[in-house]
């Protein structure tokens, strides 16, 4: 076994602090959804050109400068997740409702002249959750089972303790490599605060699921305990989001051009639970509980343009660019391991509990994160006050994700990290389609479709640093995503309301461990067996051989207060329901001329 475990992780062989963050938790907190108002939402989000919405000062601040009048609005939601797995003959359901405030925001419009070039002078604040965490996920079933490196031919059993083995003797090749002889895995007060040891391989070790292989004058190599036909658990419960508060000043120049920025601020607070399980005959078996938090903040500009390029038509081209977050995070872990073995002399069932809390408490750990550049093109037009089409594409380049040590430990960029981002990151490509119709002035009916495609690369997976306070083993690669969208609306003088509908369909794979060994170039690897590759399908209910997430049902209703109108300019006071992820207001959808 000890010609198995090699170090295969040549960037975990950092130099630095102790690493606490991953790629995947970048993503979760860079990536947004689709939320806002009622009406918004009902268009799949196509408004960056069209304007007139409160949402728009975070796709295209120059959307408020199409205000001609104040603006109110408030929404709510309604969320229905249902999931549903089926692996290796186990299937798991869970099902959640949950409401929340999603959406608040106000428009002062300031007219300054019917004369001068500069005809209005807006201001705006708007504040959304823009990230909901909100995800339960299970899976259960026999692990597989793949071919013995060792001895081609036998079987070979996947296990979690594999990683715990091979971090364990990462750590310990890299601290022989810089002239410290060992590291002191027998001292659980010691080794848990060591800078240059990962958690994972300690509680591995600690646990008693893996044992030292002592090398004279090499570093020492850890084994794992590999059980035989393993039947495995997992499950976790993610919660908490991102707050925006969006704070706007936005400029009507003749009725042709708009110009806006928007400064805005987050709030963070993400937190996630993980267990998993692994039951063997007799009784025995263990399960490692993780316990995670995110929070923190961060801010971005964003600086919109929309251009009416024919005096006549109300034809027109929307401009926007966000700057990157620049996020300040904490990120906080403990984590538990149960191993319930059998005693070799007198075959008595026993227990072990190494609770991380219990020798440094909850550790945390500060570090930065840069988000991409963002970049967003729109189409709108109108037909008289009836008909509202908008489209609107938009990039972001994941792979320029960046991470960054705290100033309390030097500032620089993490290596091992950024190097990570750019192996298992692309570009996002987003479109977005739209349409509303009014029957009659008083009600609308609205139309929306929104395609996101894969952030992760096909063959990325969740590497852990040989000195990595990360314990959460699993991780998911999320492909494309579509958002249908539907709503209604009314709107009266005073008061205006809005409904909206989203079903969010994606497929992502499911690992609950990196794991398996693999002959390459004359040396052993680990690769990711498809044994522990669950395909997750957030789909229609009618779809049966995938596991579903539905995670897509939001009824958003909005109540939203009184829209004062100014000089009469502007017909269309403020109403809204939302189904979905926030709310909808619909100011001045008219042409300008």
């Amino acid at each position: 076994m000890k010609k198995i475990i090699t170090v295969i992780y040549t960037l975990s062989f950092v130099i630095g602090a102790v690493s606490a963050q991953s790629v995947y938790d970048g993503v979760k907190i860079a990536d947004k959804d689709l939320n806002g108002t009622a009406r918004f939402v009902g268009m799949g989000g196509a408004m960056g050109a069209l304007g007139g919405d409160i949402t728009t000062m975070g796709t295209n601040p120059a959307g408020i400068g199409i205000y001609r009048s104040n603006d109110v609005m408030t929404s709510f939601s309604y969320s229905a997740y249902g999931m549903e797995s089926k692996y290796e003959g186990q299937k798991s359901t869970i099902d959640k409702n949950r409401w929340s405030f999603d959406n608040i925001g106000v428009v002062f419009a300031t007219k300054i002249g019917n004369q001068t070039p500069l005809r209005y002078v807006n201001f705006g604040f708007n504040y959304k959750r823009s990230k909901s965490f909100y995800k339960n996920m299970s899976m259960s079933g026999m692990m597989g089972v793949v071919e013995n490196p060792s001895n081609p031919g036998s079987p070979y059993y996947v296990s979690q303790t594999n990683s715990m083995a091979l971090q364990a003797t990462d750590a310990e090749r890299y601290v022989w490599d810089n002239s410290r002889q060992h590291l002191d895995f027998d001292n659980a007060n010691r080794i848990f605060s060591d800078p240059d040891a990962g958690w994972l391989g300690a509680l591995g070790y600690q646990g008693g699921l893996t044992e030292r292989d002592r090398i004279d004058n090499e570093p020492d190599l850890y084994v794992p305990f590999l059980p035989v036909e393993p039947s495995s658990v997992f499950n976790s419960r993610e919660k908490g989001g991102i707050d925006q508060y969006d704070f706007n000043v936005s400029f009507n120049i003749n009725d042709r051009v708009y110009l806006g920025l928007t400064i805005g601020a987050y709030d963070v607070d993400y937190d996630k639970y993980s267990g998993y399980d692994e039951s063997y005959k007799r009784g025995e078996g263990y399960s490692l509980e993780s316990y995670n938090n995110i929070s923190g903040s961060g801010f971005d500009v964003k600086m919109g343009l929309i251009l009416r390029p024919f005096e006549y038509s109300p034809f027109r081209i929307g401009f926007a660019v966000h700057t990157p977050t620049f996020y300040k995070l904490t990120y906080s872990t403990s984590a538990i391991v149960t191993n319930d073995y059998r005693d070799a002399k007198t075959d008595e069932l026993k227990r072990i509990i190494v609770d991380t809390y219990d020798y440094v408490g909850d550790m945390k750990r500060d570090y930065r994160l840069v988000t991409p550049w963002k970049y967003n093109v729109s189409l709108g037009y109108t037909v008289v006050t009836s008909l509202a089409l908008g489209a609107e594409y938009e990039y972001e380049d994941y792979s320029t994700m960046k991470f960054k040590y705290s100033s309390n430990d030097g500032g620089g960029d993490m290596e091992f990290e950024n190097a990570e981002v750019k192996n298992c990151l692309k570009g996002e490509h987003t479109f977005r389609i739209g349409a509303e119709y009014k029957v009659i002035p008083e009600f609308a009916f609205r139309l929306g479709y929104n395609y996101s495609s894969a952030v992760f690369r096909d063959e990325a997976v969740k590497y852990i640093p040989s000195n990595s306070l990360i314990t959460d083993t699993d991780f998911s690669n999320k492909r494309s995503q579509s958002n249908y969208t539907l709503g209604i609306g009314y709107r009266g003088k005073m008061f205006y309301a809005d409904l909206a509908y989203q079903l969010s369909t994606y497929k992502e794979n499911f690992y609950p461990f990196y794991n398996e060994f693999e002959l390459t170039q004359g040396e052993w690897t680990m690769v990711t067996p498809p044994a522990t590759k669950v395909t997750l399908c957030v789909k229609n209910p009618r779809n049966a051989e995938c596991l579903r997430q539905f995670q897509g049902f939001l009824f958003m209703f909005v109540f939203t207060c009184l829209r004062y109108l100014r000089n009469g300019v502007c017909p269309s006071k403020m109403t809204r329901l939302r189904a979905n992820l926030m709310t909808i207001a619909f100011p001045a959808l008219t042409s300008t001329s």
